[in-house]
C-alpha cells in the first residue's frame, strides 16, 4: 500500500439506500400536487394564468443531436363549479378522486375566496396523516391498473 493510502482510514462499508415507506411516499406525492394546485389558485386570484412545465430530452432525427427542451404540460385544477353554482374541490391521487369521508369526495365552498384557505387546510390534514387510509385506497386503485391481467 502506498504512503498516501496508508495515511487514510480504509474500511469495508456497505451503502444504505434510504427508502420511504409507502405511506410517506404517497403523502409526499399528494403534497406536491396540492402545492401545485395552491400555486394555480393563487395565480387565478391574481388574474394570472398558471402553467406547469417539464423538461424533456429529444433526439433530432436528422442530425442525431440530443437536446433538452422545456414543454408546457396540461394542468387541470381540482376545483369546479357544481350544478347548484357552488365551487367544489375534489382531492385527487393520480387519476382517482379521493373519498374524504365515505361516500363524499368533494368540499363545497360558497365562493372562490375560500379556495386557498381550504386547500391549505387540506395540506395540513395530509401532513398530519389524517387522510392516509383514503390515500392508500386511491393509491391501490391506481396501482391495480398497472398490473398485468393473468392470461388464461
Amino acid at each position: 500500500m502506498s504512503q498516501i493510502l496508508s495515511s487514510l482510514k480504509v474500511v469495508s462499508a456497505k451503502r444504505v439506500v434510504a427508502t420511504l415507506d409507502p405511506i410517506q411516499f404517497r403523502r409526499t406525492k399528494l403534497l406536491r400536487k396540492l402545492e401545485e394546485q395552491l400555486k394555480s389558485a393563487r395565480a387565478e386570484m391574481n388574474g394570472e394564468t398558471y402553467n406547469t412545465k417539464r423538461t424533456q430530452t429529444i433526439k433530432d432525427k436528422s442530425t442525431g443531436e440530443i437536446q433538452t427542451v422545456e414543454k408546457t404540460t396540461r394542468f387541470r385544477p381540482w376545483w369546479y363549479t357544481s350544478q347548484n353554482g357552488k365551487i367544489c374541490i375534489s382531492l385527487r391521487y393520480g387519476s382517482r378522486v379521493v373519498d374524504l369521508v365515505k361516500g363524499k369526495n368533494a368540499i363545497e365552498l360558497t365562493d372562490k375566496n375560500e379556495l386557498i384557505p381550504v386547500m391549505e387546510k387540506l395540506k395540513q390534514a395530509v401532513e398530519a396523516g389524517e387522510l392516509d387510509q383514503q390515500i392508500g385506497l386511491a393509491g391501490d386503485a391506481v396501482k391495480a391498473r398497472f398490473k398485468k391481467s393473468a392470461k388464461v
